[in-house]
């Protein structure tokens, strides 16, 4: 399925080697999961303030010499996604133990360091949902793009799909506005979905490669964790 394709670990690979095309795809794509994560995590604490230069730590641990992205296990189960996770909570740990230890924390902050610890499970799962809404927006965005150059009939089904899933719009309600016949509109929206879907198996077998029905599978989890 991904055999000379470029995959996540193309990207991993070329940034470790310090080329800069990669290294800033690396933290383009990965970027918005991390601050979703720490805002999370630091909601209500002073640490907050210190989000994006965490974020900047995290992308230092990964390209520097001998950094983690040169040690990471591409069979490790997952994929990228559980080590990333591994990453990114050593440094906000190492972030709030130079806090407690430099006594900077406010005392009225109604956020108890001590505490994250026990809601690791709950931060957790902020940081699945982050990266699956990162995928699933990325694979908009390539839907998008592949409309824009297919054409007006292919622009009108991605407006179909924000309308029904942005603005919870029936598809009897969107035939009105647009003055079309519904059955039409229908057949649309099926057309629409498997555009997307055929993009959000591209994006998803990138993150995580492997067989097709491995790749369908990962896709139709994620979905599930978006409820």
């Amino acid at each position: 399925m991904t055999s000379g394709v470029s995959t996540c670990w193309t990207v991993i690979q070329g940034a470790a080697a310090g080329q800069t095309e990669d290294r800033e795809h690396f933290a383009r794509r990965y970027a918005p999961v991390l601050q979703a994560y720490l805002a999370a995590r630091w909601r209500g604490s002073p640490l907050k303030a210190e989000l994006d230069d965490a974020v900047q730590e995290v992308f230092l641990e990964c390209f520097k010499q001998g950094g983690v992205l040169q040690r990471v296990d591409r069979d490790r189960p997952g994929g990228f996604r559980p080590f990333l996770y591994g990453v990114l909570r050593n440094v906000a740990l190492r972030t709030e133990a130079a806090r407690a230890r430099g006594r900077e924390r406010q005392p009225e902050s109604s956020c108890d360091l001590a505490d994250i610890e026990t809601t690791e499970a709950s931060l957790s799962q902020v940081f699945e949902r982050a990266w699956a809404q990162s995928l699933i927006r990325e694979a908009a965005e390539r839907q998008a793009e592949r409309a824009t150059q297919s054409g007006e009939g292919a622009q009108r089904r991605v407006e179909l799909l924000r309308l029904r899933f942005h603005e919870g719009l029936p598809i009897r309600e969107i035939a009105q506005r647009w003055q079309a016949d519904p059955a039409d509109l229908h057949h649309e929206y099926a057309r629409a979905r498997q555009e997307f879907k055929a993009a959000l198996l591209e994006v998803v077998g990138f993150h995580q490669p492997g067989t097709l029905a491995e790749i369908e599978q990962a896709s139709a989890e994620l979905l599930a964790s978006l409820g």
